[in-house]
């Protein structure tokens, strides 16, 4: 039995990975497969689909047989990621339901740089712009 299927997700999402079958609290979903690199080779390349391991190893999981690939960003995720023994693995942080789509927060770094520029689309933002941080200018009194 399949328990996952890509299909498009939200409007300007691409393609989504939605649950074939009720998945519990804890329960694995996908492994994010791919080609190993060296983690200094993987920062210059400006693909999506990387995956840091660790300080040395990031995983491209371009191919488009890696079904975890299609898990896109949310806020307000229902799964998340754990690095065991070199392998990637996605649970459910909480019950998902047959049909939801599974969704992840990319963290930080990713969202600053192929997210923010033309605002989130995860249902929480609704494709809302994420408002800037507006830097203090400290004036120095001579």
């Amino acid at each position: 039995m399949q328990t996952v299927k890509v299909k498009r997700g939200r409007p300007g999402t691409g393609l989504g990975l939605f649950a074939e079958k009720d998945f519990k609290k804890g329960e694995f979903i996908a492994e994010y497969t791919g080609v190993r690199i060296a983690t200094p080779i993987a920062d210059t390349l400006k693909t999506k689909y990387l995956f840091e391991i660790n300080e040395k190893w990031t995983v491209d999981g371009s191919s488009r047989s890696n079904l975890a690939r299609y898990i896109n960003h949310s806020c307000f995720p229902n799964s998340e990621s754990d690095v065991r023994a070199g392998k990637i693995l996605i649970s459910a942080l909480r019950p998902i339901m047959h049909g939801e789509e599974i969704t992840m927060d990319y963290g930080d770094d990713y969202v600053d740089e192929f997210i923010k520029p033309f605002g989130c689309k995860c249902g929480a933002c609704d494709g809302k712009k994420v408002p800037q941080k507006k830097e203090k200018v400290l004036a120095a009194v001579v």
